[in-house]
């Protein structure tokens, strides 16, 4: 590891960790294949090498399965997982992802709150592992007509009226969708600003939206927006968006806010293979595929482990360590400012902490500016890991966390990281902040314009 990040001397990059140990098990390894099985018989594989069953380090195989297993079920999503390879490897990962096994928290989450059913492991030969069948949709990119575009946020939600490519109308209302507990609020407010958004028009042919969350056919598994629903009453707000559809009559999508910004910039930058990775309250994530598709995954990377380190810091929610919540969002500037010599005041809002933070940095605060550089050395080797598992041309990086002078030292650091030891990497992949050309086509341009009209469709005034 040439390049250290001057806050976190114990960091050990997956990307690294990764290499090392396919380099140890040279040419005589040993096949193994990790299946997914998702919604709709979807299916993702992934391939590698392992130390032969005999090997003195054949142990190694098992956390080095664990770590990829972990990343990939919170990349593509899955309720049951294919080992196939070394049976040891199969039931030791069945032990750690069983229901009281060290990884429970994925269990229960991919089992009862994703997919509403059971979370398996199957152990077989490599053989015997389905075929990929990765579908993914064509979505977005559909620019004539009347449309609506919203995006709900945990403090605001936005709505714009697009007529044929062009916002000729757009808001933004303050809400607070996470304290109310009755999915009534819910509909009331998301149905007055489709309405307003369609008095600005004669009608309306299609609706678009984005939201933080996990999508399946545009029923909302798991949202942070919905958090006070009680669990009783989760199931009025998974068929949300169905009881919209069907009221207003109209093709409607809705998919997670890291995908349309992913699809937003690919509409800019006017190509695919894009990787959208969103630094603010936490880690979001999106991806556009080499051929413009939306894969159907989850992208939820602020769980995949990007640091294999024994004393990386603990991802509260999920019980893990390493994951990337902690090293690409503002907990990461709270984590390091300690260590800089910072001391943020605990009695005022995260948004106010990671202000304090960022006024040091523009004032050139040194260990300000050391929380930066390590935040890009840890972007740099976390885009090499991600490229093990996304094909990449572009990597948009945005959030409240690149403001000001910290966006360019992210992108600084971890081009750094890329041109000292992964200089076929930085030829491959540009890395982008937002700027104009990218903002030329905006989230609520991008999310208006997933649904396809059907030629049939001719368009109705949405009744105030």
């Amino acid at each position: 590891m040439s390049i250290l990040p001057a806050l976190d001397e114990s960091f050990i990059p997956a990307a690294l960790a990764t290499r090392a140990f396919r380099k140890d098990v040279g040419e005589h390894g040993t096949r193994l294949v990790i299946g997914l099985e998702r919604n709709d018989s979807e299916f993702s594989r992934f391939e590698t090498q392992v130390f032969p069953e005999g090997h003195p380090d054949f142990n190694r195989n098992l956390d080095y399965i664990e770590r990829i297993l972990k990343f990939l079920l919170w990349q593509r999503g899955g309720f049951r997982v294919y080992v196939g390879g070394p049976r040891a490897i199969g039931q030791y990962i069945s032990e750690c992802y069983s229901a009281k096994g060290k990884r429970q928290f994925d269990h229960h989450f991919m089992s009862e709150q994703v997919y509403e059913r059971d979370f398996e492991v199957i152990c077989c030969a490599a053989d015997e592992v389905p075929a990929s069948r990765e579908a993914g949709k064509l979505l977005g990119r559909h620019l004539e007509g009347h449309r609506i575009g919203f995006d709900l946020g945990a403090s605001d939600r936005k709505v714009s009226a697009v007529v044929n490519g062009q916002v000729i109308y757009s808001e933004e209302v303050i809400w607070e969708p996470r304290n109310h507990t009755d999915p009534a609020y819910h509909y009331t407010e998301i149905m007055t600003a489709l309405k307003t958004a369609a008095s600005k028009m004669e009608r309306i042919d299609a609706i678009g939206g984005s939201s933080a969350g996990i999508y399946i056919d545009n029923r909302p598994m798991v949202a942070s927006l919905f958090r006070g629903i009680p669990k009783e009453r989760f199931g009025e707000i998974k068929n949300l968006f169905t009881r919209i559809q069907k009221e207003l009559n109209v093709p409607l999508e809705v998919i997670n806010d890291g995908d349309v910004t992913a699809l937003a910039g690919s509409m800019s930058i006017e190509d695919n293979g894009i990787l959208g990775i969103a630094l603010g309250s936490s880690e979001a994530a999106g991806y556009v595929d080499l051929n413009g598709h939306i894969t159907g995954w989850l992208n939820e990377l602020a769980f995949a482990p990007i640091d294999y380190s024994s004393a990386a810091p603990l991802e509260e929610w999920s019980g893990d360590i390493g994951c990337g919540a902690s090293y690409f969002s503002q907990q990461c500037v709270f984590r390091l400012a300690p260590k800089a010599g910072i001391e943020i005041p605990a009695d005022i809002l995260d948004a106010e902490k990671l202000k304090f933070v960022q006024e040091k940095l523009e004032a050139g605060h040194e260990g300000a500016r050391r929380i930066w550089e390590s935040m890009g050395v840890y972007l740099g080797y976390g885009l090499v890991h991600y490229a093990d598992f996304y094909d990449i041309k572009h990597v948009l990086i945005l959030g409240r966390c690149t403001s000001g002078c910290g966006g360019d030292l992210l992108l600084n650091g971890a081009k750094e990281v890329l041109a000292a030891e992964f200089p076929e990497l930085l030829e491959k992949i540009t890395l982008h902040l937002p700027d104009e050309k990218v903002r030329r086509v905006g989230q609520s341009v991008a999310a208006a314009s997933l649904p396809v009209i059907a030629s049939t469709n001719t368009g109705e005034a949405i009744p105030a």
